[in-house]
């Protein structure tokens, strides 16, 4: 932590001192500040944090990208405020007025910041959960290991642990970006995959029909409960006396939650939840092998805007529902490839060897699926460099389209490092192929393109 403190001490100066956050997360590679009052964040000395590799400001929220060591950067900017994340302080004054239009994309992106700190935190539990089980399916295909083992059985649990429980999951992070208390929502989930209900026995809460829906695994139902839990818990907040508050609002909070969300939101959440994956899926077979270069091509922009935040959802959906994503997964694993060969052909074209070498990290970076410091600092300032990223992403795009290129895993920062997610549930190694071969397209076509596109410009 002690590299960073630097950082940190540089980092909450430029912001306005803590006393103009408002809220402070992180997600795979940046730390988030929402903050009261533009006019106290000095974007020069943003420019100027050191580890810091490029900044995004808008709607009262600044980006920080920082890469791999984001989790170091976050604890150091944490202790330097002296912020506490779990008991933030309560802010109800309106913020100034948003010069930014207020359009689809503005609303993607609030919807992207919203969900990002909901979805981020869980994602090592469905990296273990589905790297488990591909290696147990390796070992039971290949290796002789019987599935009535105490080895199988130990992965399987792994593996139901990473998934079954995602509304308990789901119900903390979501509580967390509410500010509400996380235990709140890790009860709701808790409830909703409980063996009491999952026996069939709820059949009514106060004479309302309470439908037999099968949580495990799901999302959306959760999220919809807490989103209302958040209402009920300002009403009891005003209602309830201070003197037995303490005691008395969770409870009446729960009471009411629980049963609307089991009566209600959660079968309404179930059925949007299956819509969703069963959408995605459609679109991808209607457009066939034309969908994948066409959005790998887009991705980059994606990120850049901060809407990639809001596919996390989908590709958890699809692979919770159906067992693999075609979708977002490839599309995130091909552009994360052409940007740092992108990144990399940009550090070929530079004499000074200090940025040369800076640069080519960022690339490397990128190749690993950490893609922010390339974009903010090697090709955001050089935009015909997109060109060739461009190129490269069309190209593997086509070939993952044609081929039904599909990940098995949901994880973070999908790179070089995470060919494991193309295994199949069975354990078959044919989409591990199919995106060696997609991965060498990206890079190289990436790499080549955007070289001789900055070497004729130079």
């Amino acid at each position: 932590m002690s590299e960073y403190k630097d950082f940190a001490v540089k980092a909450v100066k430029a912001l306005g001192t803590r006393d103009n956050f408002i809220h402070v997360s992180k997600c795979t590679r940046s730390i988030r500040v929402n903050y009261k009052h533009k006019a106290e964040v000095n974007e020069q000395l943003l420019k100027e944090v050191p580890g810091c590799a490029g900044f995004v400001n808008k709607g009262h929220q600044v980006q920080m990208i920082i890469g791999p060591g984001v989790g170091e950067a976050f604890e150091a900017f944490l202790q330097e405020a002296q912020w506490d994340v779990n008991n933030e302080p309560v802010y109800n004054e309106p913020l100034e007025k948003d010069d930014e239009p207020h359009n689809v994309k503005y609303y993607l992106s609030q919807f992207g910041n919203f969900v990002a700190p909901i979805f981020f935190p869980i994602i090592p539990a469905l990296v273990i959960g589905g790297l488990i089980l591909a290696v147990r399916n390796l070992l039971v295909n290949y290796f002789g290991v019987s599935m009535d083992s105490g080895t199988a059985y130990f992965m399987t649990a792994l593996f139901e642990a990473g998934f079954s429980f995602l509304p308990v999951y789901i119900g903390y992070t979501t509580c967390q970006q509410l500010k509400l208390q996380p235990i709140m929502g890790m009860v709701l989930g808790a409830l909703m995959i409980g063996n009491t209900y999952k026996s069939g026995a709820i059949t009514n809460i106060f004479g309302i029909p309470i439908p037999q829906v099968n949580y495990a695994s799901s999302i959306m139902p959760v999220i919809l409960g807490v989103i209302f839990m958040y209402y009920v818990d300002k009403l009891m907040e005003k209602v309830i006396p201070q003197v037995i508050k303490f005691f008395v609002k969770p409870l009446a909070v729960m009471v009411i939650t629980a049963p609307v969300t089991l009566a209600f939101l959660g079968p309404i959440g179930n059925t949007l939840s299956a819509y969703v994956a069963q959408g995605v899926l459609w679109f991808n077979d209607k457009l066939g092998f034309i969908a994948q270069p066409l959005l790998c091509a887009a991705y980059p922009y994606m990120v850049m805007l901060g809407v990639d935040k809001a596919l996390a959802p989908i590709g958890i959906q699809l692979i919770t529902e159906v067992g693999y994503n075609p979708v977002t997964g490839p599309m995130g694993f091909i552009s994360n490839l052409c940007v740092g060969a992108s990144a990399l052909a940009v550090a070929s074209t530079i004499e000074d060897k200090a940025q040369k070498a800076l640069i080519s990290s960022f690339g490397v970076t990128g190749l690993c699926g950490v893609t922010e410091p390339a974009m903010y600092g090697a090709l955001i300032t050089r935009p015909k460099a997109f060109i060739g990223t461009a190129i490269g992403a069309v190209c593997s795009g086509l070939f993952s389209g044609i081929f039904g290129l599909r990940t098995f895993v949901q994880g973070g920062c999908p790179g070089l490092l995470t060919f494991v997610f193309f295994i199949d549930n069975n354990g078959g190694f044919h989409y591990v192929l199919i995106a060696a071969i997609a991965a060498a397209i990206a890079i190289a076509v990436s790499y080549i393109a955007t070289r001789i596109i900055l070497t004729r410009e130079k």
